[in-house]
This record gives C-alpha cells, sequence and structure tokens, in this order.
C-alpha cells in the first residue's frame, strides 16, 4: 500500500443504484499524482465531446490527493470535474473545507458519479458502507439546511457536500457547497448543474481510516521545521482573510469597477474592505482542514435591514464583484447576497458578473423593463443585487434567464454580451485585472477551465514572490511582458501540482517552492520525487486538459480576452493605461508549452509527456 492514499477509487452507478471500487495503482499515482491530475487522467476517458453535459453520459468526480487528510499543512482540499454545462469544456473546481479530508478517512481516494438517478437521492459514505437513499423531502431545502437534516439521519460529524435549489434547477451557474454556513465552495463551471441532472441533492461522508504515511516522523520534522514561517508570512490572511486584499488590489488597479469600464473606487473600496468587515461583523475565523492559517470569516449582522444574516463572510472575489464590479458600498448588503448565493448555491463570480453586466445592459437600453418583468436595474442599487439574485436562486423572472450564464445570454443579446459580458471561454472574470498585471492576460486567455486566476496564480510573482526552482529570482515588472507567455507557463504547471497533491496555494506565501512539495510527496507516499519530476508532473496534467479541450473544439482563437480589456484604457488608478499585449506574449507561451500557432500540442510535446 502506497503512503498517503488511500489505494481505493468509489464508483456509484446512479442507474443502477450499484457501486464498486478501483485499486489505486502505482502508475496513477506516479504519472498523474492525484486530485486535478487524476481528473485530467480520468474524465477525458469517460466524457466524449460531444457528451450532453447534463445528460447521463456526464461523470461528476470528487478527487483528492495524496496529501489530503495528512499532517501537512493547509492540505484539506479537493477538486470536483466534470464535463462543464456552462462553457461546455473542461469543467473543475477546486474547494478547501473538510469534506474532502472526511472522504479519505472514509476510505477513498475519489469518488466517481456515473449515470442518472431516477428521483433525488442523497449518498451516504460511512467506510465500507455505500448507500443511495431517498432525498425527496430534502429536495428544496438550501445547502445550511440540507446539512443540518442528513446530518439527524447519518452522523452528527458527517461532512456534507451538498447543491441547493439552483442546482436542482440545473441553473448552469450552480455550486457544490460544503461545510454548512462556513460556505466552502467548488462553485466554478456550473458542476452543481451537472448534480442536479443527475439528481443528487447531496454526499455525505465519514470515517476514521485516517492514511498511513510512508515515513511519519520525516514529514512531520519537516513541517515543523516551516511551520513558524508559514504563520509569519500569512499574517495578513490570518487577519482579515481573503477579504483583507480589496484595499490594495483597488490601489493596484487590480479590481473590477463598474463592470471592467473604471480604474478607481477608492472611497466605495475603503466601505467594503477587510478591515471594516472586521471592525463591523467579525465573530470569529474558521480553518479548513489541517490550515494553520485560517482566512475563513465568520460573520454575525445583528441590526439594520440584513440583521440575523450569519455564518462565513465575503471573499475578496465576491465584494470585488458586488461591490466594485455593481459599483455597491454597502457591506451588509454584499454579507446578505453573499448569504443568499451560498443557500441557493450559485457561483458568485458568475453571478457578479452578471449582475454588473445587467446594470450596464439596462443603461443602455440592451435590456428592458420588458425583459426584467417591470424592475428596474440600477449601478450600486443593493436591491437591484438583492433581488436578481433571489430570481436566480429561485428561478423566476429575468434572474432565470441570467442564472444560464453568458454563453445562453449572447444567443439573447447578440454583440451586447460580446461587448459587456467579461468572458473567457464563457466563464466570467474572477475579480483580477488582466490590465494591472500582464501575466494575468496571458492566464485567462490559456486556462483551461476558462479566464481563472488560479490556473496559474501568476500575478503573485509580479507583486511580491520569487520562486528560484522556476527560475523566477525576483518578482517581475507587471507591466512588462517579456517572458510573461514563459513565466505564467512555468507557474500553471507548479499549479497543477497543488491540486493534485492537494494543497492550497496560499502556502507559497509562506514560502513553500516544488524541492518542498516534492519532499513532503516522496515522505508521505514513500514513492521518490523530486522537484523537477513534480513540475513536469504539473506539465503533464495541464497538457491532458488541453487536449480534451482541443477535442470540444477549443483553438487559438479562443484564447483571447474581451475587447474593452485589450483595446480600453481605464483611464485612472494603479494601472490607468497599461493594455496587455496579448497576441506577442500568447506567441512566446505557445512555443515555450511546445504547441503549434493553433494552440494544440505537438506531436513531439506529447511523446516527452508521455501522452501518446
Amino acid at each position: 500500500m502506497l503512503g498517503g492514499y488511500c489505494g481505493k477509487i468509489l464508483w456509484v452507478d446512479l442507474t443502477s443504484r450499484k457501486w464498486r471500487t478501483e485499486d489505486v495503482t502505482l502508475e496513477m499515482a506516479r504519472k498523474w499524482i492525484g486530485g486535478s491530475g487524476w481528473a485530467a487522467a480520468i474524465v477525458p476517458k469517460m466524457v466524449q465531446a460531444s457528451t450532453d453535459p447534463l445528460g447521463p453520459e456526464n461523470i461528476l468526480g470528487f478527487f483528492t490527493g495524496p496529501l489530503t487528510g495528512t499532517i501537512v499543512p493547509s492540505s484539506g482540499r479537493h477538486c470536483v470535474a466534470a464535463k462543464s454545462p456552462l462553457t461546455g469544456i473542461w469543467g473543475e473546481a477546486s474547494v478547501g473545507g473538510s469534506w474532502g479530508k472526511a472522504l479519505k478517512h472514509a476510505g477513498y481516494d475519489a469518488l466517481i458519479l456515473t449515470g442518472q438517478a431516477s428521483e433525488p437521492v442523497y449518498l451516504w459514505i460511512n467506510e465500507d458502507t455505500v448507500e443511495i437513499r431517498p432525498a425527496g423531502s430534502l429536495w428544496g431545502l438550501d445547502t445550511y439546511e440540507v446539512e443540518e437534516a442528513i446530518r439527524k439521519r447519518t452522523h452528527p460529524r458527517a461532512e456534507v457536500c451538498a447543491i441547493g435549489p439552483a442546482g436542482e434547477r440545473m441553473a448552469r451557474i450552480a455550486g457544490l457547497f460544503t461545510d454548512g454556513q462556513e460556505g466552502r465552495a467548488a462553485a466554478r463551471c456550473g458542476l452543481g448543474a451537472v448534480a442536479g441532472s443527475k439528481k443528487v441533492k447531496a454526499i455525505a461522508v465519514y470515517g476514521k481510516k485516517a492514511p498511513a504515511l510512508a515515513d511519519k516522523e520525516g514529514l512531520l520534522k519537516s513541517i515543523k521545521a516551516v511551520l513558524p514561517t508559514i504563520k509569519e508570512r500569512t499574517k495578513g490572511q490570518t487577519n482579515f482573510g481573503t477579504a483583507g486584499l480589496v484595499l490594495p488590489c483597488q490601489q493596484l488597479g487590480d479590481f473590477p469597477v463598474k463592470n471592467w469600464t473604471q480604474g478607481s473606487w477608492e472611497e466605495g473600496a475603503q466601505k467594503i474592505s477587510g478591515v471594516q468587515l472586521a471592525e463591523k461583523y467579525l465573530t470569529g475565523r474558521f480553518h479548513c482542514a489541517s490550515c494553520p492559517i485560517g482566512c475563513g470569516r465568520r460573520i454575525a449582522i445583528t441590526e439594520g435591514p440584513y440583521s440575523g444574516v450569519s455564518g462565513g463572510g465575503p471573499e475578496y472575489e465576491t465584494l470585488g464583484l458586488f461591490g466594485g464590479s455593481c459599483m455597491i458600498d454597502d457591506l451588509a448588503a454584499i454579507c446578505y447576497a453573499n448569504e443568499l448565493c451560498n443557500r441557493y448555491g450559485i457561483d458568485t463570480i458568475e453571478a457578479g458578473n452578471l449582475v454588473a453586466f445587467s446594470m450596464e445592459a439596462y443603461e443602455k437600453g440592451i435590456i428592458s423593463k420588458e425583459d426584467t418583468g417591470g424592475r428596474e436595474i440600477k449601478w450600486g442599487d443593493p436591491d437591484t443585487l438583492i433581488g436578481l439574485i433571489k430570481e436566480m436562486g429561485e428561478g423566476r423572472g429575468f434572474g432565470a434567464i441570467l442564472a444560464e450564464g453568458f454563453p445562453a445570454l449572447a444567443q439573447r443579446y447578440g454583440d451586447a454580451v460580446q461587448e459587456m459580458g467579461i468572458t473567457v471561454k464563457g466563464l466570467s472574470f474572477p475579480a483580477h485585472e488582466p490590465r494591472a498585471y500582464n501575466s494575468i492576460a496571458v492566464g485567462y486567455a490559456t486556462a483551461n477551465r476558462g479566464a481563472c486566476h488560479l490556473e496559474a496564480f501568476s500575478h503573485t510573482f509580479e507583486r511580491n514572490l520569487a520562486m528560484p526552482d522556476l527560475g523566477i529570482d525576483q518578482p517581475l515588472d507587471r507591466f512588462s511582458s517579456e517572458g510573461k507567455g514563459v513565466m505564467v507557463a512555468k507557474a500553471q504547471n507548479l499549479m497543477m501540482v497543488f491540486d493534485s497533491i492537494a494543497a492550497c496555494k496560499f502556502l507559497l506565501f509562506g514560502g513553500i517552492n516544488p524541492t518542498i512539495l516534492s519532499e513532503w510527496l516522496t515522505m508521505a507516499t514513500g514513492i521518490v520525487w523530486n522537484a523537477e519530476e513534480l513540475v513536469q508532473c504539473g506539465e503533464r496534467i495541464f497538457n491532458k486538459k488541453r487536449l480534451y479541450n482541443v477535442e470540444c473544439g477549443i483553438t487559438r482563437n479562443d484564447d483571447t480576452l474581451p475587447e474593452r480589456i485589450l483595446r480600453q484604457p481605464r483611464g485612472s488608478g494603479g494601472a490607468a493605461t497599461n493594455l496587455p499585449p496579448l497576441e506577442a506574449m500568447l506567441d512566446e507561451y505557445y512555443a515555450f508549452r511546445g504547441w503549434d500557432a493553433n494552440g494544440i500540442p505537438t506531436e513531439a510535446k506529447l511523446r516527452e509527456l508521455e501522452l501518446l
């Protein structure tokens, strides 16, 4: 038995209501690691490019890594993958919390759902007990309610992954949510709609089978040596969570303002900052499994129109897109809107971009009161934001149209969506600005799931991080373009490693590098790794996902950004005039990747990575 792994993948056929296990092989561990790597190896094998994402032939996989559920810091993560019903290409969402650790402790490294149930169900996985139970009485509950209900039916310490009403209706912006009121979310790519199509309301897991480690004593010694540095260098995340990014990002021009049209929103940002969140509403902090950082915010609002809001507070992305992009500076209203999304099971990134688009399109007369059922859509209006989120979550009115996402809106509004819908490959921008960091432009354009800052996380190497293991000896000039294609490709390879082992990328701020990760992986599993091998494995994983997208029709023409981002300077703020020279950086990126001019991996590269 390999260390770190449970050694079993659980397959559940919802159509036949049968389940089986598959042994984890040395080849799977060595070639694909786990987590996101296993998703890349398994999903394309099972799901064709022509597959209907909401049909029974799509699969829904939950993949932990060999470090998930171990003593390694910040390793309480797993990924969810399927063909995306939002974009029609590779779909993946990574999430922290405790559910991934619980799946490992139940004795499984991964769970893969196939087929389609004939009626609403939930899964109860308790070590060797795997049950598909009726969930008709749970259908309609929000994600907070369903966790409480299922724990009463299973085990008081069961961890529950659930969809809300949006996922039940197969809204294409629906996600999967864990950790109850803390609201940890695998929200991107509409994977909650895949669960809804399979009629799976929730998956509850519990067990005590902690994975063995090949060299526990050595691993513990290594962790103790770096833990004080991790804690010291991540104090900002501990004190203010990701909400602490609002003010510095606004100052640098790395913040969405008025649907990505303006460069500065200083007074508004002050009102919705991490400092304000801490002073007004913070009641405590929460940690994902094995995490020494604790960036989660527990909040409570006890007075005013939003009194009663409690649980997990808004993350930076939510504050940026509900706040800056919609011009809403009412922090309590944003907290309420965030809770609504968590309960309905909606991606706040998609929701924020959709509302901001609606505000601009309404102002320009593209959307009328006839479209909205008489609702007036106004910039900076909390009632507009909250009202549209309720409609999205409940599948009614104009919100039901929005909940299908930008690709569906493009069919309805045509060129207006191309102009004002800020997406890549149909996936909305997160709250980081390519005009503030040139590398983000390359990262968004080439990320396998669409616009994603986490597939490269490259702007950290333009701001305050170096990574000598990758040849990045000091932070790069964020407005330069030379070398950015190469840097982004290297960073993407490293992020595939983080998503496969699986560990939080905030460890980068604590000084964790490929050398340390390879040592931890070696001591956990007993498989000897070095930094170079590990990063090359990340390269294999990234290319495997790209191959799937190529089968789905993705080419260089899709590796681009909206004209607004490439051609329109914002005129104010910390990145007032910069426009990213994407095409030149993309040429460099393709050449380094070993892809042809159309963005397709060459035969030589595929042979090098053992993909042929």
